[in-house]
């Protein structure tokens, strides 16, 4: 008998059908009819009759036809909602679907597995763990040690050793001893107690990293936790039933307690869950539609699904991830713009790089020399300006080596060493099976992945600084010798004008999220946890710098596509065009003023998935090969990044104007 999941009024009932002929309006109706069941009041209502609603999957919101039946409408199981004619939605109602439903109108389950051991994850594999591009399973190493430390729980409970967490309860009332009789009772109410975040929910991206992080670190067989609740752990994350996590109320110390509760609540069936299938709805129900069953938790297993920094960790991942994507894109958009505003590559010489050498500048410099390079790839425009009189650039096109690399491109890489160091093994009180021993220790702190955060997010904004700056040179004419604000007739139209204020207010926001939230902490739990991280803030404004540092970024790319529009016939390099061309795919140019905010989402689009660095990478990487001989010796001022070699006589470029 198909049995569906209908929302009304903030009430998720389920409601059996005899038949698939039934119609969808009397599926709405009997909804309706149960709800009024279950209210004293009957909801406000005298019949059934006299309601008027339509109906809507929560998949995709679609409205589905009152005369259509069920059998053909719907799929068993399928979540739908009632929405009842001249109801006001209450602000504290959760929407069927997340911010970008439409990215998860296409969901695929995906069919390739990633295998966890709790040491070998990546933050590349954490990332398309988030994407939904792959389930996971555990390896029968790990399989191994989650047994044997889960012998070391049922040794204590059995032998009522007196443990913390485990047979004591928690924080301030670690002495408090529990009797065995309520030792499942406790792990259930830490999780209730400690589900205390607040704000909005983490999207399903990362939520799946979030969780996929914790599977990962109880992989690692130190937590205690039975391989059968494990397995029922990644059952859930393979059927993308994602708990509602707010994305604030933690610490970052004794790990991120609220978020990971909150994980947990759902992973016992209490709480709200999303998947693609039912939208948001009780987890008890969006479990069950897939098949799966409520967690009940043992000993000791509260306590291992929420102590951690995983919270941090994860989206330090995706910071770190977006960081190095923007960063390396940012030096193609600068190549751009400096090519726009008939500058010169003088100052990516390689010879001024060996003196200085840092491998990051020297490859930055690369970078523009692979670009720019008119010895192999000719530019009308560079040679339109070969003999003018300027002498030297500003700093923000001149200088560009030395504060792109530094900014996010090669440090972005040391912190992935520094996010996996904390977040494969975390836990306060960890179970070493070798030694049946069980110790309370601090791996929980997060203030090593908060100060890293708090660098990226001041380094990555330097790239939104110099950018916004550039910017300010592409719309002015006594600075660009183009048209004021890049468009003709200005005053009929005001083409970039504020396309630059709105640079302008997100690098001075930028100002006051870089500010290091690592640098505070306040006592906690009775001042039992008297020093905390703030490593949740700092893992959140991290994340909202780089997605303003890619949106000033997008407003440039879209400056210096449109300056290219005032200099044409004239054509610039082969790689420079090609980026040119992938601009003009989404975003055409501006003959008259027009709505300007599609087109910046179209360019930060084309950012977040890469599509500039994809474009220009081909012609990078072949220059590297045709002018970095492998068999040329390297000096003690060269440098090396790969198969990256430079010296003196490396490639020079005299195109442009002569430099003092």
């Amino acid at each position: 008998m198909p049995r569906y999941t209908v929302h009304v009024r903030g009430e998720w009932l389920a409601v059996p059908c005899l038949s698939s002929t039934n119609t969808i309006e009397w599926l709405g109706k009997e909804a309706v009819r149960r709800y009024m069941k279950n209210k004293p009041d009957n909801g406000g209502f005298a019949s059934v009759e006299e309601v008027k609603f339509y109906i809507r999957r929560c998949k995709g919101l679609g409205l589905l036809d009152l005369d259509d039946t069920v059998g053909d409408a719907l799929e068993d199981n399928e979540f739908v909602e009632v929405v009842i004619e001249g109801d006001i939605m209450s602000p504290d109602f959760i929407p069927s679907q997340p911010e970008g439903v439409h990215l998860y109108s296409k969901y695929r389950e995906p069919e390739q597995y990633i295998s966890l051991d709790g040491n070998s994850l990546t933050t590349e594999d954490l990332v398309n763990l988030g994407k939904g591009l792959y389930k996971i399973k555990l390896t029968p190493e790990a399989e191994t040690k989650v047994k044997k430390s889960r012998e070391v729980i049922e040794r204590i409970v059995k032998e009522q050793t007196v443990v913390y967490g485990i047979t004591t309860g928690f924080g301030k009332f670690a002495r408090t001893v529990i009797p065995n009789s309520n030792l499942r009772e406790l792990q259930v109410n830490l999780v209730r107690s400690h589900s205390a975040g607040v704000g909005k929910p983490l999207t399903p991206e990362r939520t799946r990293m979030l969780l996929a992080l914790r599977i990962n670190v109880l992989a690692k067989g130190y937590s205690g936790i039975s391989l059968e609740t494990l397995e029922q752990v990644i059952e859930v994350f393979n059927a993308s039933c994602l708990p509602y996590i707010p994305e604030k109320g933690t610490v970052g110390a004794s790990g991120d307690l609220a978020p990971l509760s909150h994980l947990a609540l759902g992973l016992i069936g209490e709480g709200k869950m999303w998947s693609p299938k039912s939208g948001w709805a009780d987890a008890k129900y969006v479990l069950e539609a897939h098949g799966l069953k409520p967690i009940t938790l043992k000993p000791k297993e509260g306590l291992a699904l929420i102590n951690g920094t995983q919270m941090i960790t994860s989206l330090g991942c995706e910071a770190v991830e977006r960081a190095g994507a923007i960063a390396r894109q940012a030096d193609i958009i600068a190549a751009l713009t400096l090519e726009v505003l008939k500058g010169t590559t003088r100052a990516f010489d390689t010879d001024i790089h060996a003196v200085r050498p840092h491998r990051g500048q020297a490859e930055v410099a690369f970078r523009f020399r692979s670009l720019l390079d008119s010895d192999h790839h000719p530019s009308e425009i560079a040679e339109s300006h070969r003999f003018c009189d300027r002498v030297q650039d500003a700093y923000t096109m001149r200088c560009c080596p030395q504060i792109l690399w530094e900014s996010a491109d090669f440090h972005a890489c040391k912190f992935v060493g520094i996010f996996f160091c904390i977040g494969v093994n975390n836990m306060n009180w960890m179970v070493f099976a070798e030694r049946e021993e069980t110790i309370s220790g601090g791996n929980f702190h997060g203030e090593y992945p908060a100060k890293a955060l708090d660098y990226l997010a001041i380094g990555v904004h330097e790239l939104a600084a110099i950018s916004e700056r550039r910017i300010e040179r592409l719309c002015n004419p006594s600075l660009s010798e183009l048209p004021a604000f890049l468009v003709t007739e200005g005053g009929l139209n005001s083409g970039f004008m504020i396309a630059h204020c709105t640079a302008a207010a997100l690098v001075s926001e930028n100002k006051a999220l870089c500010h290091p939230s690592s640098v505070d902490s306040l006592s906690t739990s009775a001042a039992t946890e008297d020093h905390v991280s703030m490593g949740g803030w700092a893992a959140r404004k991290a994340l909202r710098v780089i997605e303003h540092v890619e949106q000033v970024l997008a407003i440039e790319l879209l400056a210096a596509c449109q300056g290219i529009e005032f200099l044409r016939p004239l054509r610039t390099t082969t790689p420079l065009e090609k980026v040119y061309d992938l601009v003009r795919s989404v975003v055409r140019p501006w003959i008259k003023d027009r709505f300007m905010a599609p087109d910046i989402e179209a360019a930060h689009r084309l950012l977040v998935e890469q599509k500039v660095w994809e474009v220009a990478k081909p012609y990078i990487e072949k220059y590297r090969r045709e002018h970095i001989p492998e068999s040329r010796p390297i000096s003690p001022t060269a440098f090396s990044l790969g198969s990256l070699r430079m010296s003196a006589d490396d490639s020079h470029d005299h195109r442009h104007h002569n430099e003092l």
